[in-house]
């Protein structure tokens, strides 16, 4: 999985969406990530179809949504999920949240049944704590491949980093900007100005360091391209250790996210 892709939550201007994926994935990257709940699906397949890059140099990550967690609607979805993206099997298929419809035992039953029909080439989760974790690499026979979750300088997440170490998955970075707020972190714009750089460069490259796979959202060339600069930042130790000192939880996403908050 490239540990840098592109997150299109809240891209839902069809055209925009499209143009932003093509543009991305011309420029260099080759992870892209959406979600049943963006309602973009379509317009993320399209700017597949349209990139002048091979179906299978992507690495593309899809969600299914808390209300299509039975086992039947596991399976419904996806093919629906599958042929809104234009896309034959899947490179990664997240558990949105633990919640909703979700159950444990028929959920990632589903979830295996997809992985050993080669729909999916890899079984995700997101949101998850490290119990919900434990419990689906119990159930699983599939391998855990990753949990995707809300991380970032200003939310560093050091139990699940030691948790997806310690378990051998990896860990992707949702708002790994928080949101912009990184641009408001003096340690990260001290260390963005020495470097010549953007903060949410230095936040991605930070990122980079600890081993964790990041999908900013952007739109527009000028942004997809700062974030894409981040791989050629290497950070020293000393700001590295500058940026773990950073002592605050500033989380954007509720952690007692519902099943119908989106709705």
């Amino acid at each position: 999985m490239p540990m840098l892709g592109l997150g299109t939550w809240q891209n839902d201007d069809a055209q925009e969406c499209a143009d932003s994926v093509q543009t991305a994935l011309e420029m260099g990257y080759r992870h892209v990530d959406t979600a049943q709940a963006y309602g973009n699906e379509d317009a993320v397949g399209n700017g597949l179809a349209a990139a002048d890059v091979d179906r299978a140099d992507i690495f593309l990550a899809t969600k299914v949504w808390n209300s299509n967690l039975s086992a039947e609607d596991v399976h419904a979805t996806t093919e629906q999920s599958l042929d809104d993206l234009g896309v034959d099997a899947l490179d990664l298929l997240y558990v949105h949240w633990p919640a909703g419809e979700y159950d444990a035992e028929s959920t990632l039953g589903a979830f295996d049944e997809l992985y050993d029909q080669g729909k999916i080439h890899n079984v995700g989760v997101s949101n998850f704590e490290p119990h919900h974790v434990e419990e689906a690499m119990d159930i699983l026979d599939a391998p855990l491949f990753a949990n995707q979750v809300e991380l970032h300088p200003l939310l560093q997440q050091e139990e699940l980093r030691a948790h997806a170490e310690e378990h051998d998955y990896e860990l992707v970075a949702y708002s790994p900007l928080a949101r912009g707020d990184v641009f408001e972190s003096d340690v990260l714009t001290d260390i963005a100005d020495d470097h010549d750089a953007s903060a949410a460069q230095v936040s991605l490259a930070w990122l980079n360091a600890k081993g964790v796979t990041a999908i900013p959202k952007a739109t527009g060339r000028d942004h997809i391209a700062d974030n894409w600069r981040s791989l050629d930042l290497e950070l020293g130790d000393e700001e590295i250790a500058r940026i773990d000192d950073i002592d605050r939880e500033d989380r954007k996403v509720d952690p007692d996210f519902g099943p119908d908050a989106w709705d």
